[in-house]
């Protein structure tokens, strides 16, 4: 008579990933940043309070006895940016805390993207990004104005001289924001068009810019 074998079928649910801790220490507990506003939740029928208290019911329902702390993250009205990267900045993620250093910060120590205004380089990864002098010109002067939206007419105003040949227009400059983003990968972001306007650099918290003790001579 045959006889059917019952083989365990594995557990094929994904499940959320968790860096391992230090040597000698232990997880307590983790953050939760969500990255919603007021007017977004209301689209949906709620309201912040309405998530954090299911959140706190959910993990009450998980771990009976588990406690919770929620903190809301405020910024000022018209704050640029992706919500939940807004917040980690409000909220003081260590590791999101966009930092302005002097250039005898070791970079290898920066993780993300790290623009480096004195020595004229953006790496992102530890890889050196590709930009050419005036795509980095355009960037810096983004990233000192930052949260500012500038004008086309200012960029050109600002980076280009009265007596050169290849003054552009205002849709050679939106060429050379596209390219600028392309060589900024999954950072394209931090470069954001604020239609009918300009364009605007967002701080964002994987984002480091370095200056120098001494300022570079060509920071605006």
């Amino acid at each position: 008579m045959a006889t059917t074998k019952l083989v365990p079928v594995p557990d094929e649910t994904p499940r959320p990933s968790v860096k391992a801790v230090p040597r000698d220490t232990k997880a307590r507990g983790f953050a939760l940043y969500v990255g919603i506003d007021e007017a977004a939740a209301a689209e949906h029928g709620i309201d912040l309070s309405q998530i954090v208290t299911a959140l706190k019911n959910l993990t009450t329902s998980l771990a009976p006895g588990a406690e919770t702390y929620a903190a809301v993250a405020l910024a000022p009205v018209g704050s640029g940016g992706r919500s939940v990267d807004v917040v980690r900045l409000a909220l003081q993620e260590p590791s999101a805390v966009a930092r302005h250093r002097s250039d005898d910060v070791d970079e290898k120590d920066l993780a993300g993207i790290v623009i480096d205004i004195s020595r004229k380089r953006v790496t992102i990864d530890d890889e050196i990004s590709p930009l050419t002098f005036k795509e980095f010109e355009l960037l810096q002067y983004l990233v000192t104005h930052k949260s500012l939206t500038i004008s086309r007419a200012e960029i050109i105003r600002s980076l280009w001289r009265a007596d050169d040949v290849d003054i552009p227009n205002d849709r050679t400059i939106d060429v050379h924001v596209r390219r600028l983003r392309s060589k900024l990968g999954r950072f394209e972001d931090i470069v954001r068009t604020v239609r009918g306007e300009g364009y605007r650099f967002d701080p964002h918290p994987d984002v480091s810019v370095l200056f120098a003790s001494a300022p570079s001579p060509d920071v605006f």
